[in-house]
């Protein structure tokens, strides 16, 4: 906003259109229980309705805003949001349960039409597949395999890393147990597993939006609606998340879920994930070795876009 004096005493404001936030730049995820927000000064404001303290959040500066339980949003909020390409998460108590979210933007028909195509043919798909394989376990994967056998080998390799944190960080560890729809019968372990692992498919989920694709179209992981978001979320899961979840296990915190919040939101720091995920969807999909259908001329930008660099190719701008 800028204002300018045409004659004396006369002010004129220019309110400047909200450009959003490339995703690189934000925090990760910002965690509102049992609060009101909406939007006070060009913010987000989180309102406590019982002690009646107000907390701004800078506009577009959070990838998404996580609701929990007795979160009321007021339609300001989400239009802010919408703006800015915020992505709004209705989430489980700790967030051990994903509902819906509001998109920043949603799926492109381009993208959207390449991404179905990678899914839809088997020998394109199970290319996909096989490039997740070698970018987690960071070699390629065995040969004449069907999807269901790679499915059936990450799935014992994935068993095998829980028992390796669980010796490294001297936890106790019974296997993968819990209920979603209740959050107090799982071990200390597992809360902190599903807490660590909901604010990674949240990030992951916003950056699918974010790029213009389907968060339901997966490929190893299907018939879900956040079947991609998974896809994406478990090649850096056992790198960043779930080390964090048994380290603060091992401390038998009396709130694990906002410690391991925080981790998170550190280890999301240090690795830099926010800006290598959507270069990663990208290099995801291109296994299948199609050519990316071209953008039509009235096609809807994308919600969140990355800014362009003032250097020239072979340089390195910043």
């Amino acid at each position: 906003m800028w204002s300018h004096a045409d004659s004396p005493g006369v002010v004129a404001m220019v309110f400047v259109p909200l450009k959003p936030v490339p995703i690189k730049d934000r925090t990760s995820m910002v965690f509102v229980g049992r609060g009101r927000i909406d939007v006070r000064d060009g913010a987000f404001c989180v309102v406590d309705e019982i002690h009646g303290e107000r907390l701004l959040i800078p506009v577009g500066s959070v990838l998404c805003l996580m609701l929990e339980p007795g979160t009321r949003v007021s339609h300001a909020a989400i239009k802010l949001a919408a703006e800015v390409g915020t992505l709004l998460i209705w989430v489980g108590e700790a967030g051990v349960r994903l509902y819906a979210s509001g998109q920043p933007g949603g799926a492109r028909s381009d993208r959207l039409l390449y991404q179905a195509r990678l899914a839809l043919d088997d020998d394109l798909r199970l290319k996909v597949v096989r490039k997740m394989f070698q970018m987690r376990f960071s070699e390629a994967a065995p040969q004449r395999r069907s999807i269901d056998q790679l499915r059936g080998i990450e799935g014992s390799r994935v068993r095998k890393l829980y028992e390796s944190f669980a010796r490294q960080y001297g936890v106790k560890w019974q296997g993968r147990r819990y209920d979603p729809k209740d959050w107090s019968k799982g071990d200390v372990i597992n809360q902190c597993i599903s807490a660590a692992t909901s604010c990674l498919y949240g990030v992951t989920e916003a950056a699918i939006l974010a790029a213009g694709y389907a968060p339901a179209i997966g490929f190893l992981h299907s018939g879900k609606p956040l079947s991609f978001v998974y896809d994406i979320a478990d090649i850096i899961k056992f790198d960043t998340v779930v080390p964090a979840a048994f380290e603060i296990a091992a401390k038998h915190p009396s709130k694990p879920d906002r410690a391991v919040r925080i981790a998170c939101r550190e280890a999301f720091r240090e690795k830099r994930i926010l800006k290598k995920l959507i270069p990663l969807i990208e290099e995801v999909l291109a296994a299948g070795g199609i050519t990316k259908p071209e953008t039509p001329l009235d096609a809807q930008p994308p919600a969140i876009p990355e800014p362009r660099s003032i250097g020239n190719d072979g340089h390195r701008s910043g």
